[in-house]
């Protein structure tokens, strides 16, 4: 059994921790991911990381548990996954010709030794001016319903920007693994090992 579990069911996750090299085993956890009110943003992608993190950890004793969570910032309004084909038309017209920024709350437990950590990684994009048969197109051919902010920087995502601006590009996808891979070596777990 693998000693890493990452807590998410997202397949973007866990094609970015296979770039690791790294056995583990994922479990989709199930929680609310509703903000709280007065929540700041970078509470919530902790908390909530931390949440994804914590449910899984449950049954899994002595291991080291990851759980990430994001969520996309414009003019200080919190946006979540739009969940249908309108409101991802809506947010990608909204962000058109501007610049939106991205909260990864990143989360590692270690069941074993009762500790965690918990951080967050910020990312920004500059969309480029998008017309409505772009915005149209992008979202039916990538179906963006799931991911916050209305795009995936993993497919056609890329053709919506000017620029990328950060320390970890991963990050943008959910899954900061430069920082990651420090929480890592610090819980004993070297991908270089």
């Amino acid at each position: 059994m693998p000693r890493l579990v990452l807590a998410s069911g997202s397949r973007w996750r866990r094609q970015l921790l296979d770039r690791l090299a790294i056995p583990y085993a994922w479990e989709s956890p199930d929680i609310d991911e509703t903000p709280r009110p007065g929540e700041a943003p970078e509470s919530l992608v902790h908390r909530l990381a931390l949440a994804k993190a914590e449910r899984v950890a449950e049954t899994h004793p002595d291991h080291l548990i990851v759980g990430s969570d994001q969520v996309a910032l414009f003019e200080g309004e919190i946006l979540g996954k739009p969940g249908d084909e309108a409101a991802a038309r809506a947010q990608l017209a909204r962000f058109s010709g501007r610049r939106v920024r991205f909260l990864t709350g990143l989360a590692l437990i270690d069941t074993g030794r009762g500790m965690h950590r918990v951080c967050h990684e910020t990312y920004e994009v500059v969309f480029r001016r998008l017309d409505e048969r772009e915005i149209a197109t992008y979202v039916a051919r990538e179906q963006p319903l799931d991911s916050a902010g209305s795009f995936r920087m993993e497919g056609l995502g890329i053709t919506l920007f000017e620029r990328l601006e950060g320390d970890d590009p991963n990050t943008l996808i959910g899954l900061p693994l430069i920082r990651l891979c420090a929480m890592l070596r610090e819980a004993g777990l070297d991908p270089l090992a």
